[in-house]
């Protein structure tokens, strides 16, 4: 039997290079199993963080070490593809961050004309910029906590415009709230404001990353996650939750192992778990995912609310990652995820 040529394709010049590192291990590994190994043959593809690509030769390196490529200051980029981009049936995308899971990547392969696995490049752009994201929640009725764009030219603004946009969060949103770039994942960039000076700071270190800021007012709540698997169609997991002992889920804590726990399925009522599972596909189809995303939610025992916080839409594959966990725990295993993945790219 002819194998399916899976293009793994992984690192980027995201702040998320290691997370997209250690993911595409996991995937590799996933897909050498007996039962994914006689389908499919994997050909892995690096991506430096230079923007450099390297063929199968490279890549299977890093896989090994688990380490990035160095890359020279002054390196000249090397915009050519490896060959082995023309066997390629079916990418496996596990770019995270901006210029892997925002649409650019998803656009050029749209354009090479080879199935690929997850959202296109509508669902990836707005499944990335918080604020688009939101929006699209919004006009889905889907409940969510307060917000407020901020623009950076607002906080680099003259002296006397920026502490209007500080009186303006504050008088809305209140203490404590959270300031986010809107185009990174994997809580880069996040910061806890609990009063003036601190929402200064963190807008200030927000608007350095990128040039749309979310501000969102904080919630005590439980966080859960629901995953979603397929297209048109989609079915949702169990649910899952998070506890943590550091003051907010920031990007340290989310990958250190022993940091954060996982409870799944999460003890929740069973009223609450189906609405978060309604609610997360259609948070899903809100954006025009496919393929596969992870919703994350609050949870407030007390008033019975589900809020939705956001999606992901090529959530992590580490062995800490909740997306593959949460399939495991709702009978699908990791090897048989891959394979209905590649199966659900094919019929995009």
């Amino acid at each position: 039997m002819t194998k399916l040529k899976i293009g793994l394709l992984f690192g980027g010049k995201s702040g998320e290079h290691q997370v997209s590192i250690t993911s595409a291990r996991a995937i590799a590994l996933g897909f050498s199993v007996e039962e994914n190994r006689e389908k499919y043959e994997v050909i892995p593809l690096y991506i430096d963080q230079a923007g450099n690509w390297w063929g199968k030769e490279v890549a299977e390196g890093i896989l090994k070490s688990g380490e990035p490529k160095p890359v020279e200051k002054d390196t000249k980029k090397n915009w050519h593809f490896p060959e082995e981009c023309g066997e390629i049936e079916v990418f496996f995308p596990i770019l995270h961050g901006p210029n892997g899971e925002d649409g650019t990547v998803q656009g050029l392969l749209t354009l090479m004309e080879v199935p690929f696995v997850g959202a296109g490049v509508l669902g990836s752009a707005v499944g990335m910029d918080k604020i688009a994201m939101k929006n699209a929640f919004a006009c889905a009725g889907l409940p969510q906590v307060k917000y407020i764009a901020v623009n950076r030219s607002e906080i680099f603004s003259s002296p006397c415009v920026f502490p209007k946009v500080c009186d303006r969060l504050e008088a809305e949103l209140g203490y404590p709230c959270f300031v986010k770039p809107a185009n990174l994942g994997s809580s880069v960039g996040i910061s806890k404001a609990k009063n003036r000076a601190e929402l200064e700071k963190a807008l200030d270190e927000a608007a350095n990353l990128d040039r749309r800021v979310i501000v969102e007012a904080g919630v005590k709540a439980r966080e859960v996650e629901c995953a979603v698997l397929g297209n048109d169609n989609p079915s949702a997991s169990v649910v899952g939750e998070i506890t943590y002992n550091a003051d907010f889920y920031d990007y340290t804590t989310k990958y250190t192992d022993g940091l954060a726990s996982l409870i799944i399925p999460a003890d929740i009522p069973n009223n609450i778990s189906e609405t978060i599972k309604e609610m997360a596909i259609k948070a899903f189809l809100a954006v025009d995912s496919r393929g596969l995303s992870r919703v994350d939610f609050f949870y407030i025992p007390e008033t019975g609310e589900v809020l939705i916080n956001e999606i992901n839409t090529l959530p992590g594959f580490t062995a800490l990652s909740m997306y593959p966990k949460l399939w495991e725990a709702s009978g699908i295993g990791f090897p048989q995820l891959l394979d209905k993945l590649i199966t659900l790219a094919q019929n995009n």
